[in-house]
This record gives C-alpha cells, structure tokens and sequence, in this order.
C-alpha cells in the first residue's frame, strides 16, 4: 500500500519550495575562528565581521552562514593554521605565527619600522599585496584582510623597562614567531614561547616574568591583574591577517567570496576607527587598574635593533627590496 501518491509528492514539493527550505540540503555552515580573547579589538572584528557577513548573506538568500568561534574554542594558532590548509576551518584569524612559515611576512616583524596606523593602506597597496601574497598562497592560503592587532607593548612584574638591559635575564612571553624570539633575545630577555590562553596563568604563577601584546589584548585578557609595570615601546605594528585556505576557499560560489570579501576590507577600516578610540582609553583604564606605567628609551632600543635588519635583509628572499619598498611606502 502507497503512502504517498505521486500528486502529494508534487504538492509537498511545491510547499517546500514555497517555504525555501529543502528536506536534501541545509544551510552550509561556514567556521570562522580567532585565537583572540573576548572583549579585545582582534575578537570585536571578528564577531563585527561574521555579523555583518550574515546579514548580507541573509539579504541574497544565500544558503551558507558564518559561524564564530572565538577565544581559541578550536586551538591554538599553530593549530587553526592547520585546520585553515586541511579546510576544517573556513576563514580564521591569524597574526604573528603567520610569519615563521613565509619569511616575507616578517617584514612586518621589524622593530620600530611601522610608527603610524596610517602607514598600514599604503604597506598594503604597494608592498603586501604585490610582493607578499603571491609567496603566501604558495603555501596554501590566501589573506583577504589585513586588520588591526596593534601597536605592542612591554608588561613585567619585576621593575619598569626603560633601555634594553631592563629586560635582561626578564621570562618574556612571546609568540611562536622565530622573528620575535631573536628580537627579544637581542634585547637581553629570554623569551618564552606560549599560548596566549595560557599567558594568565603563567603570569600569576611566575611561570613567566612578562609578555608583550596591544593594550587591547593585555585588558581583554586581563593581565593587569597579575602584572605590575606596563612598558609603552609599541615596538611592532602587528597586522592581524583575516586568512582563508586556498583549496577550500576556491570551491565557494563566486557571490559568497564576493560577500566575504567586501565585508573583510569593511571590518578592517572598521577596526582602524575603533583601534585608534581605545588607544588612550586603555592605557587609562590599565593606570586605574593600579598599573605603573613608562615610556621606553626608543633610540636606546632602535640602536639595539639594527642586528634584526640585518638578519632581514641577509636571511629572507628579497629582503633588501621588501625593505626599501616598505621604507619608501611610509615616506612622509
């Protein structure tokens, strides 16, 4: 005995079309991830971009939508950068890590070469895009974003960092970026690559002495609970890369990229009004906390830092050239 005829086939097919929905597909969840804490800057753009994404997702009647995952939910960077290549994950976050896998990108690794927010659009223009991508999707992805990380700066428990010999002997948290590691061993420290989730605990444990982060990151993460002294040097200019892996990426319809991408350069000026607001609001908010805050001898360490360029020029393919581009580019 039938259950359906073929007449009630036709007429629930029908409904269903009429109600936009399909008993054979779902709506394609698209994984967007940052390792970034909540309430900093990094994990503001990210919810800021998957919202706005949705929206115009929603208004074309595309069937995918952006799913946020934040606050290192899927790992570590290292892991979510594998996850990215393998397309476990769509569209993540990345920053500093980015770097130790393409050597051109640690142009943006060079102590005291950014000094102004404002020098990032033409960097982009003139040196990323041209010169940098084309090595970064060699390796399998492709940045459809440069967003704001921030201007870095020094925290430590054990006294206030004026010159480079401040910091000697000084369990400095870093990145897992060969780059940062060599800066801080250059300046006296002895850097200690961790994971930013567990930056916090080792603070408070004396696991480590320091770190160096944005104001943005050091509040979100509250670090002003377990670290006395803030050291503004705003040694790098980190870029926060909004990244996506080339393989999976390419398989999407050329609207849902389209939607992507117009949101990604949306968010990242988005992230630049919002940076430059909380600039001095969070160097406040730290003082009130009961920080003590001092600005570092920048000639003493721009003096300790030319070893870096050095390396940079002698050790990455076109360094020379990517230097004086990147010097050109800021040019006043």
């Amino acid at each position: 005995m039938k259950i359906f005829s073929s007449k009630t086939a036709v007429i629930f097919t029908s409904l269903s079309l009429s109600l936009g929905i399909s008993s054979f597909a779902k709506a394609k969840d698209l994984i967007i991830s940052t390792t970034a804490s909540l309430g900093s800057l990094q994990y503001d753009t990210t919810k800021h971009f998957v919202d706005e994404g949705n929206k115009k997702l929603a208004e074309k009647n595309l069937d995918y939508t952006l799913k946020f995952f934040g606050a290192g939910q899927l790992g570590s960077d290292k892991d979510t950068q594998q996850k990215l290549k393998i397309g476990t994950i769509d569209v993540a976050l990345l920053s500093s890590t980015l770097s130790t896998n393409i050597p051109e990108m640690a142009i943006f690794e060079l102590p005291f070469l950014i000094t102004e927010r404002s020098h990032l659009n033409r960097i982009e223009n003139e040196v990323f895009y041209p010169l940098i991508e084309p090595e970064i999707e060699k390796k399998g992805y492709k940045v459809i974003g440069l967003w704001e990380n921030g201007f870095r700066s020094i925290t430590n428990n054990t006294r206030p960092i004026y010159k480079p010999e401040d910091l000697k002997g000084l369990k400095i948290r870093t990145p897992s970026s060969s780059w940062r590691l060599n800066m801080f061993k250059q300046w006296g420290a002895n850097p200690t690559p961790i994971p930013f989730g567990d930056v916090f605990i080792g603070l408070r444990t004396g696991v480590i002495d320091g770190q160096e982060n944005p104001l943005t990151n050091i509040y979100a993460a509250k670090l002003q609970e377990v670290q006395k002294y803030l050291t503004i040097t705003n040694h790098v200019y980190s870029p926060a890369f909004l990244t996506v892996g080339v393989k999976s990426y390419k398989k999407l319809p050329d609207e849902v990229k389209r939607i992507i991408e117009e949101q990604a350069k949306q968010s990242q000026e988005w992230s630049y009004q919002e940076a430059t607001r909380l600039d001095k609001e969070l160097e406040i908010k730290l003082i009130e906390a009961g920080m003590q805050v001092n600005l570092a001898d920048i000639p003493a360490f721009v003096e300790a830092s030319k070893p870096i360029y050095d390396d940079f020029i002698s050790n990455v393919p076109n360094g020379k050239i990517l230097l004086e581009k990147t010097q050109q580019a800021i040019k006043p």
